[in-house]
């Protein structure tokens, strides 16, 4: 292949891959549909509000520590590339199932109020609590 040919084909492998990241970004932020903030407020790793998101970037829980309603929607969003869940640790009070990279799944909070630990499954030193008011 002459080295010409090469670049046109780098080039346009490029283009397709920025015009898909752009895509993906653009979809992203339409779709969103919380006024929560994503990131908590410096200092602190808990936010209340009913109806709220869960980040998973890094490996890690963003915010670990969650505090919502009994019964409230809670959104999960996997930022990373690597499949991820949200799994209550004892018995079946909630759980997000595999949400692939870039995608989000949802889980309602349990009814009853209390403290609840949670995990990713697929990569269990992720931990995180639901506080349920």
């Amino acid at each position: 292949m002459s080295l010409t040919r090469s670049r046109l084909i780098r080039n346009r492998t490029r283009g397709a891959a920025v015009g898909a990241a752009c895509a993906l970004f653009a979809i992203v932020g339409v779709t969103s549909t919380s006024a929560a903030p994503l990131s908590p407020p410096v200092g602190t790793s808990t936010v209340t509000v009913e109806g709220t998101e869960v980040r998973i970037k890094d490996f890690k829980f963003i915010p670990a520590d969650v505090k919502v309603a009994a019964g409230a929607k809670v959104t999960v969003i996997n930022e990373d590339s690597a499949p991820h869940t949200l799994t209550a640790t004892e018995g079946y009070a909630f759980d997000t199932g595999t949400i692939e990279g870039g995608a989000s799944g949802t889980f309602t909070a349990p009814s009853k109020p209390g403290s609840y630990s949670f995990y990713c499954s697929v990569h269990p030193d992720m931990k995180g609590t639901l506080v349920v008011s």
